[in-house]
C-alpha cells in the first residue's frame, strides 16, 4: 500500500508539473471525445489528452466511491451522515446544510446529481474518508486503478483548485465505469429534479429534457475549466458515452454534445457542427451564481444565445487578467480594495473562526487585511460571508493559492464585486 500511494503522488507530482508549468494551465481548455459504452471504441476525439480542470465532473467520482460504499456495506440509503462545518462552508451552488444536522445518503446522492451540491458532497467525502483530504486521495488512487492516468483530485466537489486536474479520455473512462461497474445506481443521474427543504432542485443538465436518449451523467462549470459535460445517451440498442469540456457557455457546450452523439449515432449535423441554436437569456447579475456548475444560464425558447456573460466573466477573472478599475468617485486605488473569501456561514461566529484560521495558514500575506463578516439574505435564509479586505490583487490571489494548498476554500474578490 505504501509503494501504491507514493507511485500515485510521484504521478501526481509529474502531471502537475507539466499541467502548471504553462499559463495556458490556467485557461479553459476545448477538449472532447465520443465512445462506444460497451466496446471502448473511440468514434470522435479532439484534444482528448489535453489537460484541463474537471469542475462538478468531479462529483462523479464522489458518487463511484459511494456506490462502492453502498455495495460494500459501509454504507446504506438511509444512514444519516454528519454534517460538519467545514461542510456548511462550502460555496454554492449547495444545499444550505447546517453544521450539526445529518443528511441522509440517498439524498446526499440526490443532490450531487441534480443541484451538484457542494456541501453534501463534503458530507460524503468525510463519511468515507474521514477528512475531504483524504478522500481526494482515495478518488486518484481509484482514477489510477481505473485507467485514468492524468488525472488528479484535490477536493470531492470540484470547486476552484488548479491542481485538481483531468482529460476529456479520462472522464470517458470513468463515465464507462459507472455504467458497468454501477449499473443499479446509474437511474439516479437520469433524475430530473427532487425536493430538498420544500424546494425543488432541478437537474443541470438541461439536455437531457432535449436530446433523445440520454439519460445522464453530469455538467459542470469553473472559470478555469470552463463549461464542462459527460453524458451518455442510448439508440436502437447502442449506447454512447461524450465529453465535451472547456465549452464558452452552457449553450454552446450542449448544442456540440448534440452535434457530435448525432454525428456518432450516424445522424446528420444539419450543416452546423454547434448543433442548433438553442435560446438563451443572460441572468441580471454579473457573473455565474457560483464557480461549482453551471445553473446561471437559463434556457428560454425563441431567441438566440447570449454569450457575452460568461465570455467576461471568464476575461475578468482569469488570473492574468488586469483588474477592474473602479469607478472614478473617489474610491481609490484598486491596488487596496482586493479581498479573498473563505466561506459562508450560517452564523457570524463561524465565519470570525475561519477568518481565524486563515490567519494563522498565512500570516504574512495576510498581516495587513481587515476582517469583514459581512450578512447577507439568500431567500429567508441568511449568511455571513467571511472576509478578508485591503489587499492588492497579488497578494489575494497569493493568500488564496497558500491556503488552498492547506486545505481552506477560498475566493479572491475583486474591486468590482458589489455582492
Amino acid at each position: 500500500m505504501t509503494r501504491t500511494l507514493f507511485a500515485v503522488a510521484a504521478l501526481s507530482g509529474t502531471l502537475l508539473a507539466s499541467a502548471l508549468t504553462s499559463t495556458e494551465a490556467l485557461a479553459a481548455k476545448a477538449a472532447s471525445i465520443v465512445v462506444d459504452a460497451r466496446t471502448g471504441e473511440v468514434l470522435h476525439e479532439q484534444d482528448a489528452d489535453a489537460i484541463t480542470h474537471p469542475a462538478s465532473l468531479t462529483k462523479m467520482m464522489t458518487l463511484y466511491l459511494t456506490f462502492d460504499a453502498l455495495d460494500d456495506g459501509r454504507l446504506t440509503l438511509d444512514q444519516a451522515l454528519p454534517v460538519s462545518s467545514w461542510a456548511e462552508s462550502m460555496s454554492p451552488t449547495k444545499l444550505g446544510l447546517r453544521a450539526g444536522s445529518t443528511l441522509r445518503v440517498e439524498t446526499a446522492i440526490l443532490g450531487l446529481v441534480t443541484k451538484s451540491a457542494n456541501d453534501a458532497a463534503v458530507v460524503l467525502a468525510e463519511a468515507l474518508g474521514g477528512t475531504e483530504t483524504r478522500f481526494a486521495e482515495m478518488m486518484t488512487r481509484k482514477a489510477r486503478e481505473l485507467g485514468m492516468r492524468r488525472t488528479v483530485f484535490r477536493n470531492a466537489s470540484g470547486l476552484p483548485n488548479m491542481e485538481q486536474v483531468t482529460t476529456a479520455r479520462d472522464f470517458s473512462i470513468l463515465s464507462r465505469a459507472m455504467l458497468d461497474d454501477h449499473p443499479k445506481y446509474y437511474p439516479y443521474f437520469s433524475r430530473r429534479s427532487f425536493v430538498y427543504g420544500g424546494r425543488p432542485q432541478p437537474n443541470h443538465n438541461r439536455l437531457m429534457s432535449r436530446y433523445e436518449g440520454m439519460d445522464g451523467i453530469k455538467t459542470g462549470y469553473t472559470i478555469a475549466s470552463g463549461f464542462n459535460l459527460a453524458a451518455s445517451a442510448a439508440r436502437d440498442g447502442r449506447r454512447l458515452v461524450g465529453v465535451v469540456m472547456g465549452g464558452k457557455s452552457a449553450v454552446s457546450r450542449d448544442n456540440r454534445m448534440e452535434a457530435l452523439l448525432d454525428q456518432a449515432f450516424g445522424k446528420p449535423n444539419r450543416g452546423r457542427e454547434d448543433g442548433p441554436q438553442i435560446a438563451s437569456v443572460e441572468r441580471p447579475r454579473s457573473q455565474p451564481e457560483a464557480e461549482g456548475d453551471d445553473d446561471d444560464e437559463p434556457v428560454v425558447k425563441g431567441k438566440l444565445p447570449v454569450r457575452k456573460a460568461a465570455a467576461a466573466v471568464q476575461k475578468a477573472s482569469a488570473p492574468s487578467a488586469a483588474p477592474v478599475a473602479p469607478a472614478a468617485s473617489g474610491a481609490g486605488k484598486s491596488g487596496d480594495k482586493w479581498g479573498i473569501q473563505v466561506g459562508a456561514f450560517s452564523t457570524r461566529a463561524a465565519g470570525q473562526k475561519a477568518l481565524a484560521q486563515a490567519s494563522k495558514q498565512a500570516p504574512f500575506l495576510l498581516r495587513g487585511a481587515r476582517n469583514a463578516v459581512v450578512e447577507v439574505k439568500n431567500g429567508k435564509d441568511t449568511l455571513y460571508r467571511a472576509r478578508m479586505v485591503g489587499l492588492d490583487e497579488k497578494t489575494a490571489r497569493q493568500a488564496c493559492a497558500t491556503l488552498t494548498k492547506s486545505g481552506h476554500r477560498c475566493v479572491a474578490v475583486s474591486p468590482n464585486d458589489k455582492s
